[in-house]
């Protein structure tokens, strides 16, 4: 039986550095425009890309208005944030907040030199929603060929990625996209930052972009923030 077609957006908010109130008003108000089943945000979209962001736990009220939004729109919203592991140790961390609540989906395993302050999470990681199997991915993990492959390992459909890039690397997603659908026959989602932030970040290259297992592009945002674009991914007959 084929799945009935998936909605997903990727988004690149505006956001406040280390402003979680303003940020999660923000999530709400893309997860309302976006009218999609799930909608992808980019590394740390909660705090900015802000190393020193105080970590959160999945039961912080600051939340309550994207899950407000999630459960009017009837979508899943996968956000950025620090958040507080166990025996005190801190993970950059991919959210699914639903009409449910907040959970944690995903924690970065390839955690790079400079966020040292954070733990590596205890592996690849897949997400089901309405039938189709989201492997998520959070920025420089889309270069490891071991990483996708680990992930496609649990049952794939689509690769998830939440990623910042400098401006000038704005190349980078769609090369790496590329590879992942070349290695696994996937699609590919990839929100990227777009606008300043922390980390020497200046400026972020944008470009959130949503990719066909053909290699073909579905949808693009340019590299100014507070863009969202969609596509629906269908089963192949």
């Amino acid at each position: 039986m084929q799945r009935q077609p998936l909605v997903i957006a990727v988004a690149q908010p505006r956001i406040t550095p280390y402003d979680i109130v303003s940020n999660a008003a923000v999530h709400a108000d893309t997860v309302r425009a976006a009218h999609a089943r799930v909608v992808v945000f980019p590394e740390l979209s909660l705090t900015g890309y802000e190393l020193d962001a105080p970590a959160i736990t999945t039961d912080d009220p600051r939340l309550t208005p994207i899950v407000k939004a999630c459960a009017d729109r009837g979508t899943t919203a996968l956000v950025g944030a620090p958040v507080q592991g166990e025996a005190g140790r801190e993970h950059i961390a991919m959210l699914a907040i639903d009409s449910v609540g907040p959970r944690v989906a995903y924690r970065k395993v390839h955690v790079h030199e400079s966020e040292e302050r954070f733990s590596p999470g205890d592996g690849p990681a897949v997400l089901e929603v309405d039938g189709w199997r989201l492997g998520l991915a959070i920025c420089r993990e889309t270069r490891f060929a071991e990483h996708d492959a680990a992930t496609a390992a649990l049952g794939m459909d689509v690769y998830v990625a939440a990623v910042v890039d400098h401006a000038r690397d704005a190349h980078v997603s769609a090369e790496r996209a590329q590879r992942v659908i070349a290695d696994r026959g996937v699609w590919v989602a990839t929100a990227s930052f777009a606008g300043p932030t922390g980390g020497g970040f200046d400026q972020t290259a944008g470009g959130s972009a949503i990719w066909a297992p053909d290699g073909g592009i579905l949808a693009q945002a340019g590299p100014e923030p507070g863009k969202i674009v969609r596509a629906t991914l269908r089963d192949y007959a």
